[in-house]
């Protein structure tokens, strides 16, 4: 640490330049600093222990949890420092569980959390991410609250409503499904002067039609999974108008075959279909220019038309917008194993959409750094601000981190 703390001072005054008192500077540093020193736990007190002649617990845990400083101003800073670094080709929108013990914490439910793989007691965080190929890095949060957090729901539950003064939520703040997160966060960003023209996302938000169309509104092109079950028209299918009888109200042109899933368009398609792709080198020891094995599979990429009311609503007269369907189908898979769906022009090439899909591991990568080296799960404040503070300061530490891998490495293999 002793070698790069001059860095990383100039760094921390970079991003706190919104801070007008010199103690939230002093306490903002040292607070990241904390996060970077080797140490298994990076919560406060362990923190402060480390900390040496900064390690005053109780001025950090003011910083963090009740300081009145925005996050929003830090992660602005934030995300002009790191798209002028990686000048970044997607935008990846993503989620992850923060698992509790107990229920006092802002946000906390019983929710379905990937960190898990199943229902349990945690908050939920969504994130947005600027990403190449070769990095990455969270500029942007929001904490889900679910409905029984939201006395204007149904599902209210009256001791969680309760708690939410004690934590510090918002009075005019409701539960927001994580995909119009997801949207508001690439609105924010955008006001930062921050325009990046592809999102990614799972099929958590690629599912959702609503997501992929205010993606569209925002004059930017997406590609996320989805579901097996999702369902198309064929690319080829065109709507037909049945003939007028003479009585009666005229008939409207419709597709004159129902819609299929998009697993059922690709298997259609047949194992023939699949071409062999290479789009990134792993971490497995292998010939790729790194040292490493190439990453590799076989795709079927399929021009369909994505059915359903909202995209019927929305479209330009009967015909529904065509789209490519990618589906990822190993050789020795009896039929394919994940779906994706891009609305990039038809003649994208193969390898571009597979590389474009599989960017999503980016996020993986920064999620796994902030978790076990960095802390980001390790906030044992209760507020809905510190959690913001935290989960905020845990990326200015990433990046951080990501900036001196980027500076070290060659420009042609910087690493991942």
């Amino acid at each position: 640490m002793a070698g790069v703390r001059e860095d990383l001072a100039a760094f921390t005054a970079e991003m706190f330049e919104a801070f007008t008192r010199a103690d939230q500077h002093r306490w903002g540093q040292a607070y990241v600093r904390g996060l970077l020193l080797d140490g298994r736990r990076k919560s406060v007190e362990p923190m402060a222990a480390r900390l040496g002649e900064d390690g005053n617990r109780q001025a950090l845990a003011h910083f963090v949890t009740t300081s009145p400083w925005d996050p929003a101003h830090v992660r602005a800073r934030l995300a002009w420092r790191m798209q002028a670094e990686l000048k970044p080709t997607a935008l990846i929108i993503d989620d992850t569980g923060f698992l509790k013990d107990g229920d006092a914490s802002a946000c906390v439910s019983r929710q379905y959390t990937g960190t898990a793989g199943k229902v349990t007691n945690c908050q939920v965080g969504v994130s947005l991410h600027l990403a190449t190929d070769h990095a990455s890095a969270a500029v942007d949060w929001r904490l889900f609250l679910p409905k029984p957090w939201d006395p204007a729901s149904d599902k209210a539950d009256p001791l969680k409503v309760a708690r939410r003064q004690r934590c510090g939520i918002p009075a005019d703040l409701g539960h927001v499904e994580k995909w119009q997160l997801a949207l508001d966060m690439i609105d924010e960003t955008r006001s930062w002067g921050v325009h990046v023209p592809l999102a990614v996302a799972d099929a958590g938000y690629g599912d959702t039609a609503a997501f992929r169309l205010g993606v569209n509104e925002r004059g930017m092109n997406y590609v996320v999974g989805i579901s097996t079950t999702l369902s198309a028209q064929p690319g080829s299918a065109r709507p037909l108008t049945p003939p007028y009888s003479g009585t009666g109200r005229p008939p409207v042109a419709r597709y004159p075959d129902p819609a299929k899933s998009v697993k059922t368009l690709a298997v259609e398609a047949g194992r023939g279909a699949a071409r062999p792709v290479s789009w990134r080198e792993g971490s497995r020891p292998g010939r790729g220019r790194t040292g490493c094995r190439r990453m590799y599979s076989r795709f079927v990429a399929l021009r369909i038309r994505p059915a359903g009311r909202e995209i019927r609503d929305r479209a330009d007269g009967a015909e529904l917008p065509e789209c490519w369907l990618l589906a990822e189908w190993p050789a020795k898979e009896p039929e394919p194993v994940q779906f994706w769906l891009c609305d990039l022009p038809a003649d994208t090439p193969l390898t571009t959409l597979v590389r474009l899909a599989k960017l999503r591991w980016r996020v993986e990568h920064d999620y796994r750094e902030m978790k076990q080296a960095l802390g980001l799960a390790h906030f044992e404040g209760r507020t809905f601000n510190g959690w913001h503070h935290h989960v905020t300061l845990v990326a200015l530490a990433h990046a951080f981190c990501t900036l001196r891998r980027l500076a070290r490495a060659p420009k042609e293999t910087a690493p991942a």
